[in-house]
């Protein structure tokens, strides 16, 4: 699998940092982090599917079109409000303690990803969904979801020698999709949706 983000940390690669931010101008910046704040106080006074882009606008300060030219659309706005979440869990793979990073058994470090990643997607629910759902196979061109993909396919070629790695590690992460885990929240509560894609996932 081509992969042109961060790579994840495995006992016989060594981490490499995930990828920053370019500079910014600092009006620039400025603007963004007002719309990030609107966004995420609108997003969750309303919920995702009650908020437009026109009531960001409004709420941050600024133009729609320096809002549609930045973000271009609410999943746009989704990525760039989970994006340091994201850095924070890439960085805890790539660096942390184990075993959700370098250090411990292949087959440790799988599980302790599964609970880190369903701990984030939990908590961010609503805005992952839209990222992954904004058009037809978004959530594989996610550059975050591309680092889960490669860091599970690097530890299942640890723990299970042989194995055809990226077409599993693929079907591994498919029970992690928001709009599955959206679905059984809704008809089970987040605790039994949480434990059957445990024991789905990890066996």
């Amino acid at each position: 699998m081509e992969f042109n983000g961060p790579r994840s940390a495995s006992s016989s690669e060594p981490p490499s940092p995930p990828a920053t931010r370019p500079r910014e101008r600092a009006d620039a910046a400025r603007n963004r982090a007002k719309v990030l704040a609107a966004a995420a106080k609108l997003f969750r006074d309303r919920g995702v599917d009650g908020v437009s882009m026109d009531a960001v606008a409004a709420e941050a300060g600024v133009g729609k079109g320096t809002l549609f030219r930045r973000f271009g659309d609410k999943s746009g706005l989704a990525v760039a409000l989970l994006d340091e979440r994201e850095r924070e869990l890439q960085a805890a793979i790539l660096s942390g303690p184990a075993p959700l990073g370098p250090g411990a058994p292949a087959a440790e470090r799988l599980a302790a990803f599964v609970d880190a990643y369903l701990e984030h997607l939990l908590g961010h629910l609503d805005l992952v969904r839209m990222s992954e759902t904004a058009s037809p196979g978004a959530r594989y061109r996610i550059g975050a979801y591309r680092f889960w993909c490669h860091h599970v396919a690097i530890l299942l070629t640890e723990a299970r020698p042989g194995c055809d790695a990226g077409p599993l590690a693929h079907a591994l992460l498919a029970p992690l999709a928001a709009e599955h885990m959206t679905a059984l929240v809704a008809e089970y509560g987040e605790a039994r949706a949480r434990e059957a894609v445990r024991a789905l996932v990890l066996g």
